[in-house]
């Protein structure tokens, strides 16, 4: 019974880590352009699954080296989402300027695999899957600034390697399945708003600012304590 507590737990608490505002701001940006439910869906699925691969790849790490994140590295990992903030929210802006300009949707084919996409569109393929790189890369600078804190609790209150690692990657599933509702929830509307240029522009900008705002109101103190300590 405890176990299952804790498994549920894991899930529960990664589902909530998902909505932390760093994390909405970043897939909010990438959400907008899609305007669609599914796609949403599938972005908030890729970033969760980048978020959960940084996650157990530092945590298997530490784990078995027994040692903690230093908080020199842990205050740059948490840069780095700052700086991508200021990015994210930068191409928002730029995006809702041009918008209406993506260009052409173009067929082509990776493999056996085709399909059909706005020519700017980047993407990973692993075998039949089609992953979003940009989210997938957002995810993974996302687990890297949270892998830290996360392992330093694994580590104090879990008696085994394996219930820690365990723990993680139940958390990185629940990441995985609160972002994806999120985004995929997100995407509805921004489906019936993309009818409308003007409201999806504003959109576009809106997140745009919260991301930048964001990413400044984040990194300035980051910035400076790094700055200070060096």
């Amino acid at each position: 019974m405890e176990a299952v507590a804790g498994s549920l737990l894991g899930v529960l608490f990664g589902m909530r880590h998902a909505c932390e505002p760093d994390h909405l701001a970043a897939i909010s940006t990438l959400v907008v352009e899609e305007r669609s439910a599914r796609k949403g869906l599938l972005l908030g699925m890729a970033w969760g699954l980048g978020h959960t691969a940084a996650l157990f790849g530092v945590a298997v790490a530490l784990t078995f080296l027994r040692a903690g994140l230093p908080a020199s590295v842990a205050d740059a990992f948490e840069l780095g989402v700052a700086l991508m903030l200021l990015a994210l929210g930068a191409r928002a802006l730029a995006r809702a300027a041009r918008e209406g300009t993506a260009g052409p949707r173009k067929l082509h084919a990776h493999g056996g695999t085709h399909h059909e996409h706005e020519a700017a569109s980047r993407h990973v393929h692993l075998g039949r899957w089609t992953l979003a790189g940009r989210p997938l890369v957002v995810g993974i600078v996302h687990g890297l600034a949270g892998s830290g804190a996360l392992t330093a609790v694994a580590l104090a209150s879990l008696p085994s390697s394996g219930a820690r690692l365990a723990y993680v990657a139940l958390f990185g599933f629940g990441s995985i399945l609160g972002m994806a509702a999120l985004s995929g929830l997100v995407g509805w509307p921004l489906a019936h708003l993309g009818r409308r240029p003007g409201a999806a522009r504003a959109l576009a900008a809106a997140t745009g600012l919260f991301s930048i705002g964001l990413g400044v109101f984040w990194g300035w103190p980051l910035l400076t304590r790094i700055v200070t300590a060096g």
